[in-house]
């Protein structure tokens, strides 16, 4: 089921008139071919209108969409030949994280990221994107062989954080994160991550170390939810809004903050709503990013890798 942004409420209205519409023109031979088209003037104007000026609130509500493109979808429209390629080789296989080699564009490039998935069903099989240990292990392993077969790596963020249960604990999530960050920092292939919807925590950090970041123009990125802000410095969860406020977790403040490296702008009324022409404009720019960074060798790759994290927060 589609879900439903408060904030849309008229507009939805209105695209619920035109498929009416639509619907008695199509059964019953009515020329209402006029009314259609004032309506969706007005539907279009709306939704250019509401998406120049969401707050980082409503961005964290269309980050969060269901509708998004997600990595299954991402996978199947931009690259061909996909082989995925599972298990940690210690633990077992999680399908939070998926990865594997594909074909981007003419040349071959090793392929990770979260899978939310989008129906109760699928979103259960994925774990709803919260990756155990062995989700990290598996990345840091398919690290390893883009930079021993000298393939550039790919990666797609979207997660709300990594999974905090017990077990997970247990086998040793934070050193599996840390492994994974510490792995990206020292390949010397390119490295280009995307941040496609949520970039929550550890959990989006742990493959989303880039020489080149890229964030979706309504995606969010941050050390924790503003749910969980708001409950730890005001003790109340309802106080969200303002923690999205003052968290700074948008594509325009981290950007600003030189945190992030490029913002691939969605369609108007999010990517949500046109899956395929956002992820061609995802495409597109990793294409540039690849051109540039395929100029380096693989020293000066990791070089600028460590330097461009380690210069975070030094102007600040």
């Amino acid at each position: 089921m589609e879900a439903q942004l408060d904030f849309e409420e008229h507009i939805l209205e209105l695209e619920g008139k035109i498929k009416e519409l639509r619907h008695l023109s199509n059964a019953e031979d009515l020329n209402i071919a006029e009314e259609i088209t004032r309506l969706q003037s007005k539907v279009d104007k709306l939704l250019k209108q509401t998406y120049k000026d969401l707050t980082p609130w409503q961005k964290v509500m269309v980050a969060r969409h269901n509708l998004r493109p997600r990595f299954s979808y991402i996978t199947t429209a931009l690259f061909e030949d996909f082989t995925e390629l599972a298990g940690d080789r210690t633990y077992g296989e999680d399908n939070a994280i998926i990865g594997g080699i594909a074909r981007f564009r003419g040349q071959s490039v090793m392929l990770m990221g979260h899978e939310k998935g989008s129906t109760t069903q699928t979103r259960i099989k994925h774990n709803f994107g919260m990756a155990h240990p062995e989700g990290y292990r598996k990345a840091k392993r398919l690290m390893e062989l883009a930079d021993k077969f000298k393939m550039p790596l790919l990666t797609f963020v979207d997660t709300s954080g990594a999974y905090p249960g017990l077990g997970a604990e247990s086998r040793g999530q934070s050193e599996a994160i840390a492994r994974s960050i510490e792995t990206a920092l020292n390949i010397k292939v390119p490295i280009i991550s995307t941040v496609v919807g949520e970039g929550g925590s550890g959990g989006a950090i742990g493959i989303a170390v880039g020489n080149s970041v890229l964030m979706l123009e309504h995606a969010v990125y941050s050390v924790i939810s503003p749910e969980g802000c708001a409950s730890i410095l005001w003790r109340d969860g309802d106080k969200k809004q303002d923690a999205a406020k003052a968290m700074n977790i948008t594509a325009q403040d981290l950007k600003r903050l030189k945190l992030i490296d490029h913002i691939v702008a969605e369609p108007v009324g999010g990517a949500h709503r046109n899956p395929k022409e956002t992820v061609f404009s995802i495409g597109d720019t990793i294409e540039s990013e690849l051109k540039k960074l395929q100029k380096l060798s693989g020293q000066e790759l990791l070089n600028h890798r460590r330097d461009k994290f380690l210069a975070m927060g030094r102007e600040l």
